[in-house]
């Protein structure tokens, strides 16, 4: 089996190479290739990444490359995870909105709006590289804003799935806290990606959410940087990204009187591509914790041994509606449980979503449609409807001062503009 991960270079690849290297068993990996075009950060990475296997005794090879269609060339699966204009660009994501009282974020509001509009154009060139190379390879894509970039792969027929870490960690989570093994948690997850709530969490058929939530409040709640009282009243757990809508104009206070979350990953990265430097690191160090995407591997393990292996077995991705919350179109792509088999990803059945959160998934459900026709087709008045539909930004002023800033602060990354 080969496995190709473009973005490969990423600081979060070690935390990837470790869960392959540990669930081999589940994905038994024959080849690995690592591609970036930033040929200094894979020579430290690919270095770390083949200790680590060799560490944990793993007989896969693992190389590395530049040349995009040589290492996805014979790929039964490609990973991706990329980030258009690096932590420069999520800075300026996470900054220019702010300005203008908006919350900068790069998966959500302006800041991920110019993010999926610098980043759908090259994933559909990769995309459209790996099929040319190899049809019937899948593409797994981990790279935010998940759910739009997914929606375009899908729309262009490609063979693609979405996965996000927040579902498996809320189950990692929630198993600690109730004493259980991870694989006994079944979360009943629903929304779109970063805009999801846990409805339901099941060990042994039984539904324990009251309980998590009756003894366990303050923790879940400190988590998520929301009141206790919110939690308790809405009877659910809402993902951390819905603070951004809950919590807006606090968000904005707090995130303007602090550095950006790229520079404070930026200075990780340094450090961290430092230490994968040292010949004698041969597995992913603490550090790497802080940088995020815990149990990404994990996640990714599961999901690319499904597709390839066909088990038909369900977990949280990213997949098209069908129908599933009938409220949205077809071709929206929701995060949910699906099976997942050679077949691709099919969401099961979900109870009808109560309209206090069927709103807001309609309205950005609309949104993601309005921020693809603009990386998909560009121009000033496609970015500025996108938004001026989003529900954090809503207001002309607003959008008419956001879309110039955007524009001003993307234009290398932007072939229209």
């Amino acid at each position: 089996m080969k496995l190709a991960v473009v973005g490969g270079g990423s600081t979060y690849t070690p935390e990837l190479i470790d869960g392959f290297a540990r669930l081999r068993d589940v994905l038994p990996v024959d080849e690995l290739v690592l591609v970036d075009p930033a040929a200094d950060r894979l020579e430290l990475v690919g270095g770390l990444a083949r200790r680590i296997f060799a560490r944990q005794g793993h007989p896969g090879r693992i190389t590395w490359t530049a040349d995009l269609d040589a290492g996805v060339d014979g790929a039964d699966a490609v990973l991706l995870q990329l980030r258009v204009g690096g932590q420069a660009a999520r800075n300026q994501d996470e900054t220019w909105p702010l300005e203008c009282g908006c919350v900068g974020q790069e998966t959500t509001g302006a800041g991920g709006l110019a993010k999926a509009l610098r980043t759908v154009p090259v994933v559909l060139d990769i995309a459209e590289r790996v099929r040319r190379r190899n049809p019937d390879a899948w593409i797994v894509d981990f790279t935010n804003p998940v759910g739009i970039v997914t929606r375009a792969l899908l729309t262009a027929g490609h063979r693609a799935v979405g996965l996000c870490n927040v579902a498996i960690g809320f189950q990692r989570k929630f198993a600690r806290l109730l004493d259980v093994a991870p694989e006994d948690v079944q979360l009943e997850h629903v929304g779109l990606n970063h805009l999801t709530w846990e409805r339901a969490v099941r060990v042994g058929g039984e539904d324990v959410l009251p309980k998590l939530i009756a003894e366990h409040g303050d923790a879940i709640a400190a988590d998520l940087h929301m009141p206790r009282t919110l939690v308790e009243r809405l009877g659910l757990v809402p993902s951390y990204y819905l603070r951004y809508y809950y919590q807006h104009d606090e968000v904005v206070r707090e995130l303007r009187t602090k550095p950006s979350r790229a520079a404070e990953v930026a200075a990780m990265e340094k450090e961290l591509l430092r230490m994968y430097g040292d010949p004698a690191l041969d597995e992913k160090p603490e550090l790497l914790g802080k940088r995020g995407g815990a149990f990404y591997s994990e996640a990714a393990v599961a999901l690319t041994s499904s597709l390839l292996n066909d088990t038909g077995d369900v977990q949280v991705v990213n997949a098209l509606n069908n129908g599933t919350l009938p409220f949205l179109p077809d071709d929206a792509v929701i995060e949910v449980p699906a099976t997942v088999g050679a077949h691709g990803a099919t969401p099961v059945p979900v109870r009808p979503l109560e309209p206090l959160y069927a709103g807001l998934v309609a309205n950005v459900t609309a949104y993601e449609h309005l921020a693809l026709e603009a990386a998909l087709k560009g121009g000033r008045d496609r970015v500025f409807d996108a938004l001026l539909a989003h529900p954090l930004i809503g207001q002309i002023a607003y959008a008419e001062r956001l879309t110039d800033e955007l524009l001003a602060h993307n234009r290398e990354h932007l072939a229209w503009a």
